[in-house]
């Protein structure tokens, strides 16, 4: 295994800094090259935003990319001296880098738009958040990193609940015992082994279930149907040094306004009744989930929003 060591840097500490906040990090293998992030806006890009960041990486780094854990384009390479002729070409292009500091992290979206699975169309919702929270908040500093995933089924491919939001498509099943047959098709086909079968009819155990609604389609006779279509949303989870798991609202979001709406007071909360430095799972530990639940389902928070931001 080979052994990597930092190199000394040659660049001024408060410029490695600096532009740290326009996301570019140093690269430690060298004296004075940074490896930047290109902000995607739900994880997909064009064929020519794609071109314009490899001619970025050709002409301005050592024409190598790579794909970051939160699924955002990073251009390696680049010399100090190439930073903001590297910014300048990628913002003719529409394209803008970032993503680091203390605020709203770039948003990180499943396919779920496309996934024979997924529930809700999580690339537009994804470029939403990103539209209202990446940027209509980049100016506001947060406590800490605030890390927002949508997932658009319960497989949890991006992992939302380990991130400080996540969102998960869901669709809740209803069953009608009056067309049920007790055949047992949903529930030798539930991945969950949810339902079985009792009196010759369907049973649904709601402890079990994850409301990923694959039985709804399998019941011919119509038996199965949505009850709800919507979303969880889940708060406090963390990845890292310190793994936490986050914990869901007791409740199924079932439209994209009120979904919006909750992500808003949920940074709100943080923003007021986070300590500097604290992660936002630590923040709910030490006020109380229910607590916490309690404020951000209300309407109270939105009320305070011009004060809560106002120091910006």
């Amino acid at each position: 295994m080979k052994i990597i060591t930092n190199v000394p840097c040659t660049v001024d500490p408060k410029e490695v800094v600096r532009i740290k906040g326009l996301g570019f990090l140093r690269d430690k293998t060298t004296e004075d090259r940074f490896n930047c992030r290109v902000i995607t806006r739900n994880g997909k890009i064009t064929v020519d935003e794609s071109r314009a960041i490899a001619d970025a990486a050709e002409k301005y780094g050592n024409g190598q990319i790579a794909m970051t854990s939160r699924m955002t384009v990073e251009v390696q390479g680049i010399p100090y001296e190439n930073v903001n002729a590297f910014i300048e070409f990628l913002a003719e292009k529409g394209l803008e880098t970032g993503g680091t500091g203390p605020k709203v992290r770039p948003v990180v979206s499943c396919k779920g738009t496309t996934c024979q699975y997924g529930l809700i169309d999580t690339f537009a919702l994804s470029e939403q958040i990103h539209k209202d929270f990446y940027k209509g908040y980049r100016q506001v500093k947060l406590p800490h990193k605030f890390k927002i995933a949508v997932g658009g089924c319960p497989n949890n491919c991006v992992k939302p609940d380990i991130n400080d939001l996540g969102i998960i498509g869901q669709r809740v099943p209803a069953f009608n015992d009056a067309v049920c047959v007790g055949c047992g098709l949903c529930a030798k086909l539930c991945p969950m082994g949810a339902i079985e079968i009792k009196d010759k009819k369907a049973v649904r155990n709601r402890e079990i279930c994850n409301n990923c609604g694959r039985c709804i389609p399998t019941c011919k006779l119509g038996a199965i149907t949505a009850e709800k279509n919507g979303c969880k949303i889940y708060i406090g989870g963390r990845w890292g040094k310190k793994v936490a798991r986050g914990t869901a609202f007791d409740k199924i979001f079932e439209s994209e306004t009120e979904a919006l709406s909750t992500v808003e007071k949920v940074i709100l909360f943080y923003k007021e009744n986070g300590i500097p430095g604290e992660r936002f799972a630590d923040t709910i530990t030490r006020i109380g989930f229910e607590n916490v639940e309690k404020e951000i389902l209300g309407e109270d928070i939105l009320k305070r929003k011009e004060d809560i931001l106002k120091d910006e």
